[in-house]
């Protein structure tokens, strides 16, 4: 090898590295700067990530990765000033989300499109003005899920949830879905509220609400978005039971 090409192979760059949900709490600490050989790839960061952290190789396969708020395949490229997230499976997810997503915010989107809302609040969250938000005149149903805090899960009793959200990286997942919610059904407007920090029992964490010319397709919608929205938006929940916590992972996830 010639000194140019040594010069070349020995060249770091610094990238910055969020943790968040049980991996944050494995890891201790919320974010880091880390330097990385070069060329540098998702694959390569992550594994210079577990080899400072050892103890999040205990997720095994479960372990998402992205880069820049997108999720990352393996061999995209890591540039200097890059940033990195490291999360486990997002709440009542299924399995891995697809790394390349559909869609851009240049995009064409529909007219209607213009009135959606895509948001996360610390604050309590009246459902009613969600559902009331946009009711377009050409629109016959708006349909609104509303998902709050439960007592009871598989016998034990909750006392009180927390969330954590990757709150840029949630945004624009929540947009995505509400560009494919356009794009697959017949629906004039969709918004989507979720809240975060500590809620009680009974308190509500997420509203979905979708407009359409006609019922059906803004129940497909709805349901379609609180599927989708449990499975790649990057939202943690922690419950904290009478006696003990636990981090909520996807019930789909591989490890």
């Amino acid at each position: 090898m010639s000194a140019v090409e040594e010069q070349a192979s020995d060249e770091r760059i610094t990238v910055r590295v969020l943790f968040f949900g049980a991996a944050r709490e494995i890891a201790g600490r919320d974010e880091v700067n880390l330097n990385l050989h070069t060329p540098a790839t998702a694959a390569s960061a992550f594994e210079e990530v577990m080899s400072h952290y050892p103890e999040l190789r205990r997720f095994g396969r479960s372990l998402l990765f992205a880069v820049n708020q997108e999720y990352a395949r393996e061999d995209k490229e890591v540039r200097a000033g890059d940033e990195l997230a490291v999360f486990p499976p997002v709440s009542g997810g299924a399995g891995e989300p697809e790394a390349e997503m559909q869609g851009s915010d240049d995009a064409e989107k529909p007219e209607e499109e213009g009135l959606d809302f895509f948001e996360l609040t610390t604050g309590p969250i009246d459902v009613g003005s969600v559902a009331r938000r946009v009711v377009p005149p050409r629109c016959g149903a708006t349909i609104t899920l509303d998902g709050y805090v439960r007592e009871w899960t598989r016998g034990r009793r909750t006392l009180y949830l927390t969330y954590e959200a990757y709150a840029e990286m949630a945004l624009s997942e929540m947009r995505r879905l509400g560009r494919e919610a356009h794009a697959s059904f017949e629906i004039a407007h969709i918004g989507i509220v979720h809240r975060t920090g500590r809620l009680e029992i009974g308190e509500t964490s997420v509203v979905i609400s979708v407009s359409a010319p006609h019922r059906r397709a803004a129940f497909e919608a709805c349901e379609w978005a609180i599927r989708e929205l449990k499975r790649t938006v990057p939202i943690w929940k922690k419950e904290f039971y009478e006696d003990g916590e636990v981090w909520v992972e996807g019930e789909g996830a591989r490890g």
